[in-house]
């Protein structure tokens, strides 16, 4: 599986809080597991969101994104093209006429509303983002991938939030919006080179009301620009001419031509690789404020539930879980006994650990129940732990899992075996499996007392 990329990490951190938003989520494990897998405060945020994100969904969301999204942009580009071919159709139409002022008109008018648009609001938000084929893609790739009832919208929300937040929004969807541009006009541009190479139009201006002079100005105005390409530049007397022989013909289709490319093509290529370049300076900042409240609460819960050695995995036990006792210094002087998956039928606690003033818990083995056993044990910060289970069951797992994170929240750890079988088989079958589990090193016995020695003052 990947390594998630930063990007993904801080998107997946800002939909936790948009989650949260809403109430907060169980957590009290997920900090646990990003105290012991992260040393940086930062990435222990991350961390938690991860394993968070996980639990409601946001991975796999994010995922069907992301293999939707490459097929929604294909499918929006289908769109365009077609549009862009039947748009070229209307333009070069079946008379062999063309209007160069109405050709000019269809090709560019939409194209620079549009770029007029996005170029104001990056200075002046106005909106017009969520407008742009950009934000199409954006919306679209949400609503097929989760549609309206899963974890998608909130992707997106997080997605918009973190581009605001780093200022790439515009330049992030105008990206996208400039490539179908680009692709748009390229393949309008082949459509119109290849009708006007194999075909005979005449191309012309009509009007009612304007000058003859008003056109020849705009002409070569317009084609200043598509001039420094090499691209002709009818001349006054082509203009004012209502038929233009052959060669002028050519002149007016190569000046169409040429303002297309100046004005529409180019413009888009070059915003294109702008915005590509904006983003690499700027992705940086695509990560969670941790100056925010909602972070600093978290960074404070994060300090306060470990010492702050306790960092690293044991390098010597399994590599997932850490195995260090706490230093005395980091305990409080208490004493608690936990009785670990006992029959319904075992009392606890026992008459003699109550009479030391042991805090006594009792847990089925159920996630919950073990949650908050060692929320517990990480905020009193025991000196001696008690762990009452019942000799006739078999070890597991789940046991073995359970009483290293007993041990690395707890200054020592003892373990009784509890309701012991008469014929010794049952305890020596846990000492075999304390030995083979890594755990030898666990003080663990049948009868309590002989536990409770050397615990003075408990």
């Amino acid at each position: 599986m990947a390594h998630p990329s930063p990007f993904q990490d801080a998107t997946i951190t800002e939909a936790v809080q948009l989650v949260e938003e809403a109430g907060p989520l169980d957590d009290a494990q997920a900090l646990r597991e990003a105290m012991r897998l992260q040393q940086d405060p930062g990435r222990r945020i991350v961390e938690r969101a991860r394993i968070l994100g996980q639990r409601i969904g946001l991975q796999d969301e994010w995922a069907r994104a992301r293999a939707w999204s490459p097929w929604v942009l294909l499918g929006l580009v289908a769109v365009i093209v077609i549009a862009g071919l039947t748009l070229a159709g209307n333009v070069l139409g079946g008379t062999g006429q063309i209007n160069v002022v109405v050709a000019l008109a269809s090709l560019l008018g939409l194209h620079l509303i549009t770029l007029v648009a996005w170029l104001v609001g990056l200075v002046v938000p106005l909106g017009s983002f969520n407008a742009s084929f950009g934000w199409l893609w954006l919306t679209l790739t949400a609503r097929v991938a989760g549609g309206q009832r899963g974890q998608a919208p909130v992707l997106l929300r997080a997605i918009t939030r973190l581009l605001n937040r780093a200022r790439l929004l515009p330049w992030a969807l105008g990206f996208v919006s400039h490539a179908i541009w680009t692709l748009s006009f390229a393949v309008v541009l082949a459509a119109m080179l290849f009708a006007l190479a194999f075909r005979n139009y005449t191309l012309s201006w009509q009007t009612t009301i304007l000058e003859p002079d008003f056109f020849v100005r705009s002409v070569e105005f317009l084609g200043r620009a598509p001039e420094w390409l090499g691209f002709p530049v009818p001349d006054a007397q082509a203009v004012r001419s209502p038929l233009a022989a052959a060669s002028g013909q050519r002149a007016w289709a190569l000046w169409l031509t040429g303002c297309i490319v100046v004005y529409g093509l180019l413009p888009r290529v070059v915003f294109a690789l702008l915005c590509a370049a904006v983003w690499q300076v700027r992705k940086k900042a695509l990560r969670p404020d941790l100056s925010q409240a909602y972070y600093r609460k978290l960074l404070a819960r994060l300090d306060a539930l470990a010492p702050p050695h306790i960092v690293d995995a044991d390098p010597g036990q399994l590599p997932h879980l850490a195995t260090h006792a706490l230093a005395a210094g980091d305990t409080t002087d208490s004493l608690m006994a936990v009785g670990f998956e006992l029959p319904d039928e075992l009392p606890w606690p026992p008459a003699a650990l109550d009479m030391r003033g042991a805090q006594a818990m009792r847990i089925d083995g159920s996630a919950n129940a073990r949650r908050e056993l060692l929320d517990t044990l990480a905020r009193v910060r025991p000196r001696r732990v008690l762990v009452g289970c019942h000799a006739a069951s078999s070890p597991d797992r789940g046991t073995e899992r359970f009483l290293r994170e007993v041990m690395s929240l707890s200054g020592e750890c003892r373990l009784w075996l509890f309701g012991t079988a008469p014929d010794d088989t049952a305890r020596q079958r846990w000492h075999a499996w304390l030995a083979d589990a890594g755990l030898d090193g666990l003080h663990a016995g049948d009868a309590l007392e002989p536990m409770l020695h050397g615990w003075t003052g408990a």
